[in-house]
């Protein structure tokens, strides 16, 4: 049923978030809506989305929880410590979790959870 990943969406602050995740990615989102933002990131031109807030009820109130995404690095500690320089918080520390796998999470400036990871099948794959 599932087939993979479509789309990773976030919410918050539109024009906050705009300005944090673009000087992240290095690059402006290439789909603008009034709304919404999307980037498309890694060797699979995986899609990052930004819904704004106010389209979610109680968005800007939440706590960080919930289902969250693992995003391919080649070095989660490097992730995280570039992440915390520009203002997320860590949510899960560096863990490794087996043989090539590697995890942790931080809390973007707008209260989303991201995750990191590194993943001995992700890499080995072609795209």
């Amino acid at each position: 049923m599932l087939q993979g990943l479509a789309t990773s969406n976030f919410q918050a602050d539109l024009a906050a978030a705009r300005d944090w995740y673009t000087a992240l990615f290095g690059a402006e989102p290439y789909f603008v809506r009034d709304g919404y933002l999307e980037w498309r990131l890694g060797r699979d031109e995986d899609e990052f989305g930004i819904v704004d807030a106010r389209y979610v009820p109680g968005a800007l109130d939440r706590t960080p929880g919930g289902q969250y995404t693992y995003w391919a690095v080649e070095d989660v500690d490097a992730a995280v410590a570039t992440l915390v320089e520009r203002g997320a918080t860590v949510h899960e520390p560096p863990t490794t979790r087996g043989e090539g796998f590697r995890t942790a999470a931080v809390v973007d400036p707008f209260g989303n959870v991201l995750g990191v990871m590194t993943n001995p099948h992700w890499a080995g794959t072609a795209g």
